[in-house]
Parts: C-alpha cells; sequence; structure tokens
C-alpha cells in the first residue's frame, strides 16, 4: 500500500462523507425538530437529481441547472410538508413510516412516468472534467475538488446559519427542547416548513454534485438514506454537528474498506476471497462501526441535548 493510495482514498473518504453530511443534515433537523421518520428524504435527492440534470440540459449550463434545481427541489419540500406531512406529525412512528414509504413509492413512479426508466446523463462543468495535480505525480479529479469544496462551503454556511441567526437559535431550541421552544412563541409551523425546505435544498445539492458521479436513475435515494439514517445515529440525533462528524467517519471507512479489505483478503487469502468475501465484510464495516458507537455512547456522539 503506497501513500499515493492512501491520499487518494482519503479524499474519496471525505468527498464522499460531505455528500453524505448534506443529506443527514436535513434529515437529523427534521427527526430531531419535528420527532419524524422521513422515509421520503431519499426520494428529495432523487427528485433534485433529475431537476438539476433536466434544467441543465435545457440550459447547457451545468451551475445554472444546479442552482433551479436546488431552487424547485426545496420548493417541492416545502410543498409537500405543507399539504401531506402536516398531517403526519401527531401519529404514531409507524404511521410516519408507512406515510413516507408511500410518499417514496409515488415518487418513484412519478419520476419513472415523466423521465423513463433509463438513466439520464449529467456531466459536469467542461473545465472540470481533468484532473488537477495536487502533488507531484499525484493527480486527482478537479470535479471531485469541487465536491469537495462545496461540501465544506456548504457546512460552513449551515454552520452559520444554525449558530448566528434567528432562525438558527429556533432550530437549536426546537432540537434540544420541543416543548419549551412552543412556550416561548416559536411558530411551529413556519419552523417546520423552513427546515423541511432547507433539508429538501441540501437534498438536491448532494443530488447535483454525485450524479455526474453516479447514475441519475430511479430508485437512486433509497440506498444512500440508510447511509444517511446511520451518519444522524453515529453523530446523535439533532445534531448538526454530529451529523458532520458522523458523515466524515462513515465516509473515510467506508471508503477506505472497500479498497483496503479487498486488497488485504488478496494479499492473505487469495484473488477468490478478495473477489467474493472482501466486499461483503467491506460493506458491513459501518454497521459494525454504528454498534461500536451505540455501545460506547447510546445517544451518539455529539447528541443534540448534550
Amino acid at each position: 500500500m503506497t501513500g499515493v493510495l492512501v491520499l487518494e482514498q482519503s479524499l474519496n473518504g471525505l468527498q464522499f462523507g460531505l455528500m453524505l453530511f448534506l443529506l443527514a443534515a436535513g434529515l437529523t433537523l427534521v427527526f430531531g425538530i419535528m420527532d419524524m421518520i422521513n422515509l421520503a428524504h431519499g426520494s428529495l435527492y432523487m427528485v433534485g437529481a433529475y431537476l438539476i440534470a433536466t434544467a441543465a440540459a435545457a440550459t447547457d449550463s451545468f451551475w445554472i441547472g444546479l442552482a433551479a434545481g436546488v431552487a424547485g427541489t426545496a420548493l417541492l419540500g416545502m410543498l409537500l410538508e405543507v399539504t401531506v406531512l402536516r398531517r403526519l406529525y401527531q401519529r404514531d412512528h409507524l404511521s410516519q413510516v408507512l406515510g413516507t414509504f408511500a410518499i417514496l413509492l409515488m415518487a418513484n413512479e412519478g419520476v419513472r412516468m415523466l423521465w423513463g426508466a433509463q438513466p439520464i446523463a449529467l456531466n459536469p462543468p467542461a473545465s472540470l472534467a481533468g484532473p488537477v495535480e495536487l502533488l507531484p505525480g499525484f493527480f486527482y479529479p478537479a470535479y471531485r475538488l469541487l465536491i469537495i469544496g462545496v461540501g465544506l462551503g456548504v457546512a460552513l454556511l449551515l454552520y452559520v446559519l444554525v449558530t448566528r441567526t434567528r432562525l438558527g437559535m429556533q432550530v437549536r431550541a426546537g432540537a434540544s427542547n420541543r416543548e419549551m421552544a412552543l412556550a416561548m412563541g416559536t411558530n411551529v409551523r413556519r419552523l417546520f416548513t423552513a427546515v423541511f425546505g432547507l433539508g429538501a435544498a441540501l437534498c438536491a445539492v448532494a443530488g447535483g454534485m454525485l450524479g455526474p458521479l453516479l447514475a441519475v436513475q430511479v430508485g437512486m435515494g433509497e440506498s444512500i438514506l440508510i447511509l444517511a439514517f446511520v451518519v444522524i445515529v453515529i453523530g446523535g440525533i439533532g445534531s448538526i454537528r454530529g451529523a458532520l462528524f458522523g458523515a466524515l467517519l462513515v465516509g473515510v471507512v467506508d471508503t477506505a474498506g472497500r479498497t483496503l479489505i479487498p486488497l488485504a483478503f488478496g494479499h492473505w487469502l487469495g484473488p477468490e476471497a478478495a473477489s467474493g468475501a472482501g466486499p461483503a465484510v467491506a460493506s458491513m464495516l459501518i454497521y459494525l462501526l454504528m454498534a461500536a458507537v451505540l455501545f460506547w455512547k447510546p445517544r451518539g456522539l455529539f447528541p443534540a441535548h448534550g
């Protein structure tokens, strides 16, 4: 194993972790403030990617498509919250799971009806299509560096929003003590709508940035939604800081495991074990990580009530 491989996989893990953070941040706020399990969160990631791809193809500009898709997904998320999800807030978690799972299924079928069953293309900006030499002899894709920069920038903006604004104060109060926030006069309906719109926008950013690397296709939100739930469980429900640290931890562990474990199996047990058991063991790592964190810290690394 060379230093170049370690550096490359570290950057890949950082990039993946920051995109997971964009998904987990909105999900942990919805769960922490609204006490709602939202399985439709991954559908907003999928719809955002489709809207961005469509707008980018229509305008021949990735950046215009990204802006239009994020705005459209935020509006769609707020409309969904106002029309449907408000009726689920007072229900038990089983009703919320069934209701949002139904939304997920309808979103998949709606996307299939509008865009078809085949994946659609979302191309990165032409200026970022090639690699960049970061160190002598070490080249890294420029677009992946852009993803890292966007993820860090959004994380910083979200930190400022949550810690330095009135809306952020209400969000933190709602996540820490929902009943006290209500008693202090917080406009709960408006807060819930704003939080859901913000979460939908973050989903769209993640979908748009990952679209050129992954296929923009029906059902793309389900697998990444599972990882987002793992992130908020590790980081602590309702905690933005926990979502960031949990996402980076999951991103690095998942990326490094999928690369290093097959290499180790191939070195010790042969190529058959590397191709068969290696990926299976690597896919278990983040769940073992979650189990270990919950064993030592049952409320996560940075719980909102802490």
